[in-house]
């Protein structure tokens, strides 16, 4: 079916900024399944250190978390209990509702729990968080005000199952518009700009240098990140189009069609490459994430022809079977009193949702102004809040110029030495050119920040932690762990030269 053409200034006027913050349902859709997946992935990436991080056990007990965040420790369900049972079953919780929100079944209450489960696992420990995490948060905030559920979904097919028995079906918008849309894409708009306005301020990304620098830092290398080949020029070009995309993200909403798609598609293959280049946890499925509303219908339809194309009858049966259970399982009957209460509720909360999306909108552009300095941090806000704490500047003004490395060494009661940290053996006098990168990106950010405030009541249960993990490392050979010492290593990638800072050292009960 075809639309006619607006005709006059207004109408076009309309259309144009339509095109520009309006949001294809599919491409909600496909946000909404990314995101579901990536809170998936973030959960088992945790999961690997949940004693460590979140248990009374681990590196950040309650105790400590309260004197260092009160306010976290009072409000993160993760905080009521410092066992690895109760730990354990929040985590299946939020992974249950992330795939409830992936497959789209009651799509805003799996959103609103996804929310508040995140934000009490990063309540925690706020220590392992970096601005992947943030980004993470936001989009989910800004998709509970989205029809996430409109598209691709098992609310979509009750929901049409219901229509067709109450022949009431209604044809589905190109394009969602309204505040809620403009506060996701100017979400990812912000972090770009921002990013960029950081960068700019600095001079190695000017110089075309930055890149470079990045990935001379071992600590930070992926899978692949110690393929990339030293070639000055490559990296150099490299700095140089990175630059260039964060400069022109404004064109993520301010052009369309072609140009939008292109440019969102740069970004979101650059980010994949990250995933495999470097080791910063979620942050590039994150960032992928948040692209995939930018991208126009045009890409949706070609993306549903392909999938049309290449299984026709199996898809068309999966639909069919589908609609025919959500038929019987939703078929409309007479409402109850409760229902048609529940009804009036969700009308009140979705009149709601323009205004909560418009506060949002105002409070993101002004903490970020109050972040990059163009706007005065008022004292309200200044006596609570530090805004340049939080932001986007991920590798600016600079990047790093020293590898940040970590030598946790565990004395056994034989006179042996192993790696607290990996439990592999390691020499008997370990020199700083032994120190090793971080087993995790949490697991870095943790102990570099330890680093840059070792405070003692934080230190000790960190060495209380690793007494245990290194007593399980060396459980089959007898040898109980007398002592555990952890320092931080740090190299000068121009000159070599090596600091050493020891965070502590503690004695350990026999096994």
């Amino acid at each position: 079916m075809t639309t006619a053409e607006p005709t006059g200034p207004a109408p076009r006027l309309r259309a144009a900024l339509r095109r520009r913050v309006g949001v294809d349902p599919r491409a909600l859709a496909a946000f909404r399944v990314a995101l579901g997946v990536v809170l998936l992935v973030d959960l088992a990436l945790r999961a690997r250190n949940l004693v460590a991080f979140y248990a009374d056990a681990g590196v950040l007990p309650r105790a400590t978390l309260a004197a260092a965040y009160p306010l976290a420790a009072r409000f993160s369900l993760h905080a009521l209990a410092g066992g690895p049972r109760a730990l354990a079953a929040l985590f299946l919780a939020a992974a249950l509702a992330a795939v409830a929100l992936a497959v789209g079944y009651r799509t805003r209450l799996a959103a609103a729990v996804s929310l508040v489960l995140l934000a009490s696992l990063q309540a925690r420990n706020p220590f392992v968080l970096n601005a992947g995490d943030t980004l993470l948060l936001q989009l989910l905030a800004a998709g509970l005000l989205c029809p996430l559920g409109a598209r691709w979904s098992v609310d979509a097919v009750r929901r049409r199952a219901a229509d067709a028995a109450d022949s009431t079906g209604d044809a589905a918008a190109d394009r969602v518009a309204g505040p809620a849309t403009v506060l996701l894409l100017a979400l990812v708009v912000v972090v770009y700009l921002s990013n960029a306005v950081v960068k700019l301020r600095g001079t190695a990304w000017p110089a075309g240098e930055a890149v470079g620098r990045v990935f001379r830092l071992t600590y930070l290398h992926g899978p692949l990140g110690g393929l990339v080949p030293e070639w000055p020029a490559l990296l150099s070009a490299a700095t140089y189009g990175w630059l260039a995309l964060v400069v022109a993200s404004p064109l993520l909403v301010a052009a369309a069609g072609r140009v939008r798609a292109a440019l969102a598609g740069t970004l979101l293959a650059a980010h994949l490459s990250m995933a495999f280049a470097l080791q910063i946890g979620v942050f590039s499925l994150v960032s992928a994430t948040a692209l995939l509303p930018v991208f126009p219908p045009f890409v949706w339809d070609r993306i549903e022809r392909a999938i049309d194309s290449r299984a026709p009858e199996s898809g068309a049966a999966a639909g069919e079977r589908l609609r025919t259970l959500a038929a019987r399982r939703g078929a409309p009957a007479s409402r109850s009193n409760g229902e048609v209460a529940l009804g009036a509720v969700r009308e009140r909360v979705a009149g709601a949702v323009p205004v909560v999306a418009v506060v949002l909108l105002v409070a993101l552009v002004a903490w970020n102004g109050m972040a990059l300095g163009f706007v005065e941090t008022p004292e309200p806000v200044a006596s609570v809040a530090n805004p340049t704490e939080g932001g986007w500047d991920m590798f600016a003004p600079n990047p790093p110029s020293t590898d940040a490395l970590v030598a946790a060494t565990a004395t056994t009661a034989d006179g042996g030495r192993i790696d607290a940290l990996y439990g592999d053996r390691v020499a008997l006098d370990r020199p700083p050119s032994d120190a090793r990168a971080y087993p995790t990106a949490r697991w870095r950010k943790f102990l570099t920040l330890l680093a840059e405030d070792p405070d003692p009541d934080r230190v000790e249960p960190v060495l209380a932690h690793l007494c245990d993990r290194a007593a399980r490392f060396a459980d089959g050979e007898a040898r109980p762990i007398r002592s555990v010492t952890v320092s931080t290593v740090d190299v000068d990638v121009a000159d070599g030269e090596t600091r050493v800072d020891e965070l502590g050292t503690r004695s350990c009960r026999a096994a």
